[in-house]
């Protein structure tokens, strides 16, 4: 009886300690899924995706036009179980706030303000940028004021040198010099269905493959009231990131952060000369050229994915550019 009682006990701690195992492991799990939060940042709610254990490397994924944080939903569930992932939207874009233009400034350097403020209020003290199309411009300006909280940069398409614009910025430049209608209405097509289409599927192998909800659910969001005003100002505003792009290439040279470059090298917006620019400046450089086009994780998103991994177990030494 009394080995009886033992075996019995002994089962029941066993049994106890497994439960305890797979209750771990289920919060572990908890982790990788993506939540869909909103914060607000000095009066705007901004929404953001975040997933992964906070103790893992932080990654803080910064979008570009016309989308939202949407364009890293399948790159987030291939990192979670690595990484701490968060990817905001704009004030504007996908599901944040769209303050009126009479209450917010429109501009890269206000929204990099904010981005700042929303890394405060989650209380980020190192992470890494993910910085893609306006993604670029608003994280080079973090990146520059903050230069001890940056742990590595991964640049996709985002620019930061002169090289990098060519001829589809051709109709933007007399818009710069003379914001007019007849100047505007050469670029509304951009943000018009068939140009949405056309930056998702430009310069790639198998359009077929990319999924029409992209453009779709970008035109849901750019078809908001006063939205499209939005824009305009946003692409007159960006001649203002050219002006910048001197201090963020001594921001590189200064501080040498470990870079991982993964663009989409048919881009006609991004073409593959911006990203060779960066190797003038930058010493730790992973660089890969990918065979599509502006929005690469659409076609490329688990190879990016395998990059980014290998990118954070290589050292100093074997990154020297």
């Amino acid at each position: 009886m009394k080995n009886n009682k033992t075996i019995k006990t002994i089962l029941g701690l066993l049994i106890a300690i497994v439960s305890l195992i797979q209750s771990f492991d289920s919060f572990g799990q908890n982790f990788n899924q993506t939540k869909f939060e909103t914060v607000e940042v000095e009066g705007v709610n901004i929404f953001y995706r975040e997933a992964g254990n906070p103790k893992n490397p932080t990654i803080l994924l910064l979008h570009g036009y016309p989308t939202s944080s949407h364009m890293f939903r399948n790159l987030i569930d291939e990192l979670a179980d690595d990484f701490h992932l968060i990817a905001p939207d704009y004030p504007g874009y996908g599901r944040s706030d769209q303050p009126p233009m009479s209450e917010f400034d429109y501009s890269f350097k206000n929204i990099s303000e904010l981005m700042e403020s929303f890394i405060e209020v989650k209380g980020l003290k190192k992470y890494s940028l993910y910085l893609m199309d306006y993604g670029a411009p608003i994280g080079f300006r973090i990146a520059y004021n903050h230069p001890e909280k940056i742990d590595r940069l991964i640049i996709q398409n985002g620019n930061a040198y002169d090289e990098g614009l060519e001829d589809f910025w051709d109709p933007f430049r007399p818009y710069w010099k003379n914001i007019n209608a007849e100047e505007k209405s050469k670029l509304a097509g951009f943000h018009s269905p068939d140009g949405l289409k056309w930056q998702y599927t430009h310069g790639v192998n198998n359009p077929e493959l990319i999924s029409p909800d992209n453009w779709e659910i970008d035109l849901r969001h750019l078809s908001r009231n006063e939205n499209n005003e939005i824009q305009m100002k946003m692409f007159y505003d960006y001649q203002f990131n050219l002006v910048e792009y001197p201090k963020w290439q001594s921001y590189f040279r200064k501080h040498q952060p470990k870079t991982l470059i993964i663009w989409g090298k048919n881009d006609y917006i991004f073409p593959a000369s911006g990203a060779e620019a960066y190797k003038k400046d930058l010493k730790y450089l992973d660089f890969n050229l990918m065979d599509t086009g502006h929005f690469a994780l659409e076609s490329y998103g688990s190879e990016m994915a395998a990059k980014i991994k290998s990118f954070y177990k290589k050292s100093k030494k074997e990154l020297l550019n």
